[in-house]
């Protein structure tokens, strides 16, 4: 659908009826792919529970650059129609006098949930919660608690899930709505709910996410360190932190810094800042190859033909130090593993990169003796050997050792290790040549 091709026409009647077969999350995707400034308009012509709908598909940036550009009383109808962790989300990117401005037009109530939210760090489970929870206590009976959600229920984020509350507001437990459709309308509340599940507020969002996943949850708890009840991620909030993480795991596995807004919308200026800064750090880092070259100068000298296998081989130990990262840093973010498996993984690690290593050795052996002699030949299988096993070991590794001190795995990116085994490579190759062809 070009919904381009109406607005350069100004086609509005046209681009209505195109938009109005689409649901929400195929709006929002079209919108994403116009100039900003056509967004804005396609926008406007939007009904405006459509529009609140369709804005919630947006990812924060492009958010807050739609909410600039919109007229002040249709910026703040949807302002105001949003959650209270979605207008968290979008005060992050918004300039501070707008922020200033949308939250002193809110609701007292609203505002009040709100700042509430905003008080908690960023990354946290208390910046990702809700606080509108529709909760009972545990002397409740089942029939005051199904008429008390029918009341509240409409402005709940979620009321399949209900936090039990004990007094002081402290969580003693869940029920879920279908335990209290099916049981007796005189049972206590406390009688029918199941220990809860909980996450602090100051705790990681990631790790509040994947508590979600892991029990299958609808959704989760949200405590202060008195076990008081705060607020509630739902698991759609949650589906959206894994995507995010895993975005960014994958960003900094490639050496990218993670963009969290739609590609076509990324401004040039974003482009460059998200990549530059480890292409610096990585020529910087190559200075060692070629530090390595220089050094084994005389050696290439005597046999030139050792040039002739230098890509295969740092090209080869790069790449299969770089599967390594990518798997351990995806087993540690779901964690498959954890640091005290450290020489479990290194011993796994060491004899796949062993046995990759005796495959490409043989595989590589035959054609560099036509091209080069038999000497040159067993130099590059036992440098294969070597190269593999220390760029698979040394990938497992590094991950690890990072998520021990704090730092993020993924920072540890692949263009990292490729460029470190690279250099570790060639001193490899350069000894194995001096012993093996005695120069």
């Amino acid at each position: 659908m070009d919904l381009a091709h109406h607005l350069d026409k100004d086609d509005l009647e046209g681009l209505d009826g195109a938009l109005s077969s689409l649901t929400a999350p195929q709006i929002a995707a079209h919108l994403l792919r116009l100039p900003r400034g056509q967004r804005a308009v396609a926008f406007r012509i939007l009904p405006k529970d459509v529009a609140l709908a369709v804005f919630e598909w947006f990812d924060s940036d492009s958010a807050a650059e739609l909410l600039v550009g919109l007229r002040e009383e249709h910026t703040r109808e949807l302002f105001e129609g949003l959650d209270p962790d979605d207008r968290v989300r979008l005060v992050d990117e918004l300039p501070a006098a707008v922020v200033i401005r949308l939250l002193r037009d809110l609701d007292p109530h609203e505002r009040d949930m709100t700042e509430a939210v905003l008080g908690y760090p960023r990354e946290s489970a208390g910046r990702r919660m809700t606080p509108e929870v529709a909760s009972v206590s545990v002397d409740t009976t089942v029939a005051a608690a199904l008429e008390h959600l029918r009341a509240v229920g409409a402005e709940a984020e979620t009321i399949y899930m209900v936090p039990v509350l004990g007094p002081g507001r402290r969580l003693v437990g869940v029920v879920s709505l279908r335990g209290l459709l099916v049981a007796s309308d005189s049972q206590r509340v406390g009688d029918i709910a199941s220990s809860p599940i909980a996450v602090l507020a100051e705790a990681d969002q990631e790790e509040a996410a994947r508590l979600i996943r892991a029990h299958g949850m609808i959704g989760l708890p949200v405590v202060d360190r008195e076990d008081r009840l705060v607020g509630v991620i739902t698991v759609d909030d949650a589906m959206r932190i894994l995507a995010e993480e895993e975005a960014e795991d994958a960003a900094r596995s490639a050496g990218t810094f993670p963009v969290r807004r739609h590609y076509l919308s990324t401004p040039l200026v974003d482009r460059v800042k998200s990549r530059i800064v480890w292409l610096l750090v990585l020529i910087a880092a190559a200075t060692l190859t070629v530090n390595v070259l220089d050094y084994f100068e005389e050696t290439l000298s005597e046999v030139v033909a050792l040039a002739l296998f230098v890509p295969l081989l740092i090209g080869t130990g790069g790449n299969a130090g770089s599967q390594t990262v990518t798997t351990v840093v995806r087993a540690l973010s779901t964690d498959e593993v954890r640091f005290a498996d450290l020489w479990r993984i290194l011993g796994r690690e060491l004899l796949t990169g062993l046995g990759l290593g005796v495959v490409l050795g043989l595989v590589g052996f035959i054609p560099a003796w036509f091209v080069a002699g038999p000497g040159i030949a067993a130099v590059l299988a036992i440098s294969l050997v070597a190269v593999c096993t220390l760029a698979t070991t040394v990938g497992a590794a590094v991950p690890l050792i990072a998520s021990r001190l704090g730092v993020d795995p993924a920072v540890v990116s692949a263009p990292f290790i490729t460029t470190i085994v690279d250099a570790t490579g060639l001193v490899v190759y350069f000894l194995v040549a001096r012993a093996v062809l005695g120069i």
